[in-house]
């Protein structure tokens, strides 16, 4: 099954099914001497754990990260990277009534249509539990990005119909929902609470920014460093959106409001997010990412079995209410494999001159 590898010089390849024995991630590509060890990559995946907010699947997964492969005292060798994350809490029999049956809103009929079998325990690779091996993975990236001042931050903007309307940078770590003012955390947290009563679930709206960023990262045509970043973006499972800079706001300004005049010091503005012509700027890159609603609700749908005939589905289990803020980490991960990526290949182009 193709798919499973992304990037070109810093090169990840993700493995393993949400109810296998375990998942992972093998990097290939990622300089030598750079400082990293498994503390390093588990504090990323510490954020993804499940059980940190009301709205997270009660599925209890310690998610601790073995390097198999690629360090030496505490350095990377400049060979692949191997991480390992075992499955310490799967439990397929939750799964089996519905062996049979297409959950709406997941892959289950298209992994059907496209290959003749599925892994019905959770969704095999189509789960969210694959992110967890991207986050080892961009807590890989992120060490390399350290050495040059890169830093990438993710964020809750909207979780169902709160929206953060006020800016504090320093509440995002203080509050289970990432969210930067502490009254919307509070909104959001009832919100959650009377969803979940409902049987049903939320979407939202993470926002990224990544700070110290060197210009000219990126590459014409079809490798524009915003397009790989959409694209990193759109191939996480709940994502159904993205907008770089003023995004869609865009569409509705003229060319003389949407420009950033340039001064002598500077850009004016940044309704590019950092990136014009696909190359960045040397400003912060801004992203926004849709995060659509979690499938899995215990509210009955209308769905057919894998013969084709019609019936109804209510989904029990150990499900999350929404995405957020779990995948917030797994945006920034995708970011910082970009963004490792862009880096090396324009190292690799600022060498030949």
């Amino acid at each position: 099954m193709p798919g499973n590898t992304f990037g070109k010089l810093f090169k990840t390849t993700t493995f393993g099914e949400s109810h296998g024995p375990a998942i992972g991630a093998i990097i290939d590509g990622c300089p030598p001497r750079i400082p990293l060890n498994e503390t390093t990559i588990q504090q990323m995946l510490d954020k993804r754990r499940p059980g940190q907010s009301k709205s997270s699947t009660p599925r209890r997964e310690p998610d601790r990260a073995r390097i198999l492969s690629g360090t030496f005292d505490g350095l990377t060798t400049g060979t692949p990277i191997t991480i390992l994350i075992e499955n310490k809490d799967a439990d397929s029999s939750s799964y089996s009534p519905y062996a049979d049956l297409y959950r709406p809103g997941h892959g289950d009929i298209t992994y059907d249509k496209k290959y003749g079998i599925r892994d019905w325990r959770g969704g095999g690779r189509s789960s969210a539990r694959e992110t967890a091996a991207r986050v080892a993975a961009g807590a890989v990236a992120k060490a390399l990005l350290d050495t040059a001042a890169i830093k990438t931050t993710a964020y809750t903007h909207a979780l169902g119909r709160v929206t953060c309307t006020d800016f504090d940078p320093d509440e995002i770590p203080n509050n289970p929902y990432c969210a930067p003012a502490p009254h919307a955390a509070r909104a959001m947290e009832e919100l959650v609470l009377e969803t979940k009563k409902k049987g049903d679930s939320l979407g939202g709206i993470v926002a990224l920014v990544i700070t110290g960023m060197p210009p000219g990262l990126g590459d014409p045509v079809f490798d524009k460093l915003d397009a790989d970043l959409a694209k990193a973006m759109m191939s996480i499972g709940a994502v159904k959106g993205v907008e770089i800079g003023a995004g869609f706001a865009a569409a509705q300004m003229t060319g003389s409001q949407n420009n950033d005049p340039i001064t002598e010091t500077g850009f004016a503005s940044n309704n590019a997010g950092g990136i014009l012509a696909g190359i960045s700027t040397g400003q912060d890159i801004f992203l926004r990412i849709a995060v659509k609603p979690i499938p899995s609700v215990a509210i009955t749908q209308q769905t057919i079995d894998t013969q084709g005939r019609p019936t109804t589905i209510s989904v029990k289990g150990r499900h999350d209410i929404a995405a957020i803020p779990r995948i917030n980490v797994v945006c920034e991960a995708m970011a910082n494999l970009v963004i490792a990526d862009h880096l090396l290949r324009h190292r690799a182009i600022a060498d030949n001159f």
